[in-house]
């Protein structure tokens, strides 16, 4: 493939699984509260058993990738991902949705960090790799947006359900698309006798390399209070909105997709600024910091709104510049810091990071929901990103990472 070629590629990909994975869970989060009647307890317990599966399974994958096949790697994801979802939509029965979701999230263990590792190895171009990387943030965002049109729309013609099956059909389709499309050329596995000590040499090579990159070990500090509170948040939100008032007419699943469609908007505008400066020495933390504060006033207009009006604007400025940009910039940052041989188990390392914010103050956010309420919960949340903030902006620049 030509580095056009890829680019390409990996840009409709970026877009396509959005618009399935988006479109799932926006049928899902309304799915487990209006059709399951999960308690803030359950809703957030799924997530960190979702959390949990992945953490327990992110660097094995992460390595494997780094040792067999990055785009394997990406085509078992998707086989895992299209069961988790298509099924979801078919059951309500609690245990049989942590089942679901654990799998969902088994499958983001072998997708994340194979990638990213994939574009950087077959462009092999650092700095066009970060430009590729910001501008498919920007596809995802339009993907997302088809996303939330198309299954919203679908959810309301027929059901949430029968939304949440087809796209997880879609989502298998996808895969196969993976599997025909995407080429490794630059990439060399291990030989099939030494996988299992390359697979070792490159788990401790990742390690030293964490624990030696100050940049790095930030990043991971900063993710786990950020995934903290976006798992708090996103598991919360459509409760809390519902309990604000949110109008039944038109139904909410048409409010909550008209709310994603404009946090995407929000998002795209924003990942554009990004674009436009993070080349710059210095610029991934004073972005990431930027977006922190965003993001943590997002989050406290959220918990303290009086109605759904503003608690609509709340989650419009977390939704569109506090994740989503600090999501973006972290991979980016951590990509530039990584070596090419352990690339794809550095990004498993902060996935761990993420899942770890999830699992221990994911679900410490959903026992304050469950004993003080929702809002309460919230408010921690949005203090967990103002320390995020704080500690970026309080850290030193590190010496440019090792070639």
């Amino acid at each position: 493939m030509t580095k056009r070629a890829v680019e390409r590629a990996y840009l409709s990909w970026s877009f396509l699984a959005p618009v399935f994975h988006r479109g799932y869970w926006l049928c899902t989060s309304l799915y487990l509260v209006v059709d399951a009647g999960l308690e803030p307890l359950q809703l957030v317990f799924i997530g960190t058993a979702q959390g949990i599966t992945a953490i327990a399974m992110e660097v094995p994958t992460g390595v494997l990738a780094d040792t067999v096949s990055r785009r394997l790697s990406l085509v078992v994801g998707h086989v895992l991902m299209a069961t988790g979802m298509a099924v979801t939509g078919l059951v309500t029965a609690f245990p049989a949705l942590v089942l679901t979701q654990m799998i969902w999230g088994l499958a983001w263990t072998f997708w994340k960090g194979a990638d990213v590792a994939w574009l950087t190895d077959e462009l092999d171009e650092p700095e066009r790799t970060a430009r590729v990387l910001t501008r498919a943030a920007r596809f995802e965002q339009l993907g997302s947006a088809t996303g939330l049109i198309a299954f919203g729309g679908l959810a309301w013609a027929t059901s949430l359900s029968t939304a949440i099956v087809v796209s997880g059909l879609a989502m298998a389709a996808l895969g196969l698309g993976v599997a025909l499309g995407f080429r490794e050329v630059h990439f060399t596995p291990a030989p099939r006798s030494e996988r299992m000590s390359a697979a070792v040499g490159l788990f401790r090579r990742g390690v030293a390399l964490a624990r030696s990159d100050r940049e790095i070990l930030l990043v991971f500090a900063a993710t786990v209070l950020i995934n903290g509170a976006a798992e708090g948040f996103g598991r919360l939100e459509a409760k809390h909105l519902v309990a604000l008032g949110l109008p039944q007419t038109p139904d909410p699943i048409v409010w909550l997709t008209a709310l994603g469609l404009a946090s995407l908007l929000l998002a795209a505008l924003a990942l554009r600024v990004v674009e436009a400066g993070i080349d710059g020495r210095n610029a991934a933390p004073r972005i990431y910091a930027a977006a922190c504060a965003v993001g943590a006033l997002g989050v406290g207009l959220f918990a303290l709104a009086p109605d759904a009006r503003f608690g609509l604007a709340g989650a419009l400025l977390v939704r569109g510049i506090g994740f989503s940009v600090t999501r973006v910039v972290s991979v980016i940052w951590v990509n530039r810091r990584a070596t090419s041989e352990v690339r794809a188990t550095l990004q498993s390392f902060l996935a761990q990071a993420e899942y770890l914010g999830e699992i221990v103050l994911g679900i410490s956010l959903g026992v304050v929901a469950q004993l003080a309420g929702v809002p309460l919960a919230v408010a921690i949340a949005a203090s967990l990103l103002a320390v995020a903030g704080v500690l970026v902006v309080r850290s030193r620049p590190a010496s440019p990472p090792a070639a």
